[in-house]
């Protein structure tokens, strides 16, 4: 139930801060930076495509006059420099699925000690937004010291949070919606920004030809062979992108390699798998005419780089975390055992992705704009200036 909204201090921290119970509002409304900007610390997650998502809430909070800071893992905290509108980015130095006891007391102390310092009330943390809904994530800003936790119910964190929302999964189907009502914004479409000096100085180490259409594809997804389409379909995609005229990039992990050999016995492309960092991976994307993706990181990261992208989805659903992009083609298969968010096909067949053939796809590409019928006629025609919106579905 909100707080009644009275006149004074109190109401003024509600508002701002987005406190909803009255008790949380005794004796912190002193350390809220009032009518001026809160500093907002933002707790991020692990995963590569949640934390690209996590930037939905980011423009909401600077138009509302707030300084946006994240919190983040190492295999995270990257991206988040990357993003409009963050001040500045805290790592907590942690691995995905870690407790992390003793790095995230530090990152606290590091936290604290930094307020302490601040001459100025505002130059100090009011709230703390924090998006996973582990127990762990929540204990850093408390140690912090800061007064206002927000998050979701879950993981016995009362105690650790004290303004605890209740989720309704049926009212927000999407991850970003229940991002931005923490926040209590409307959710943007994340965004990432580009560098482009690093972009050239990454096209020169790989010795990556310019000139022509750029098909980037990304085999990968960490969740589980369940979300990915399987790697002959990417080879046979590949053939038909070379013969059509493109430069095809094959981007990822290490984990990926093996996906990118067979990629590479079927046609002429660049193998950059296990070759990148993360921050490179998007400065290359960014190079895309269009990328090929399953439902994983490398998909968001397209969709916040503005590159026309084709998602396939297996056992995952678009419903809940959609490429948001308006140049994404969406493809999926209509089957009653879909979508059961497994990591591996319960029942043995993987039909949703294997039912996803190679001429959609590269029908998809090329109605992107990357594989225009004078393209492998005119090599050096330049990357397509827009594509149009949709989704296809595949039956």
């Amino acid at each position: 139930m909100r707080a009644r909204v009275v006149p004074g201090t109190r109401a003024l921290f509600q508002v701002r801060c987005g406190v909803r119970d009255p008790r949380i509002l005794e004796g912190a409304s002193s350390r809220c930076p009032g009518a001026s900007r809160v500093k907002v610390l933002v707790v991020a997650p692990a995963w590569v495509g949640d934390m690209v998502m996590a930037h939905a809430i980011v423009p909401g909070l600077a138009d509302r006059g707030d300084e946006v800071h994240f919190l983040a893992p190492p295999a995270t905290a990257a991206l988040a420099s990357r993003m409009p509108g963050v001040a500045e980015v805290h790592t907590v130095c942690t691995r995905h699925g870690e407790l992390g006891w003793r790095a995230r007391r530090r990152a606290a102390r590091s936290l604290a000690e930094r307020a302490e310092r601040a001459e100025r009330a505002e130059r100090r943390f009011g709230r703390a937004l924090v998006l996973p809904n582990s127990f762990k994530s929540a204990l850093t800003p408390l140690w912090a010291g800061i007064p206002v936790r927000t998050g979701f119910r879950g993981e016995f964190r009362f105690g650790v949070l004290n303004d605890v929302r209740r989720l309704d999964e049926t009212r927000m189907p999407r991850l970003v919606d229940r991002y931005a009502a923490l926040a209590d914004v409307a959710p943007a479409h994340p965004r990432l920004r580009a560098d482009a000096t690093a972009r050239e100085g990454l096209f020169a180490r790989h010795g990556l030809p310019s000139g022509r259409p750029v098909v980037a594809l990304c085999p990968g997804a960490e969740y589980g062979p369940a979300k990915r389409w399987p790697a002959e379909r990417f080879a046979a995609l590949a053939a038909r992108c070379v013969e059509a005229g493109a430069s095809v990039w094959v981007l990822g992990t290490d984990a990926e390699r093996q996906a990118a050999a067979r990629i590479l016995a079927a046609a002429p492309a660049v193998d950059l798998t296990g070759r990148t960092s993360l921050t490179d991976v998007v400065d290359l994307l960014s190079a895309a005419t269009v990328a090929v993706v399953n439902d994983s990181g490398l998909m968001h990261v397209a969709a916040a780089l503005s590159v026309p992208l084709v998602a396939l989805f297996g056992s995952s659903s678009q419903t809940f975390t959609p490429p948001l992009s308006a140049r994404a083609r969406v493809l999926e298969r209509r089957l009653d055992c879909r979508p059961c968010f497994a990591r591996t096909c319960p029942l043995g067949h993987l039909d949703c992705l294997a039912g996803i053939g190679v001429d959609q796809v590269f029908a998809s590409v090329r109605e992107l704009g990357a594989l225009a019928a004078n393209h492998a006629k005119r090599p050096g025609s330049a990357r397509p200036g827009s594509a149009r919106p949709g989704r296809a579905g595949v039956k």
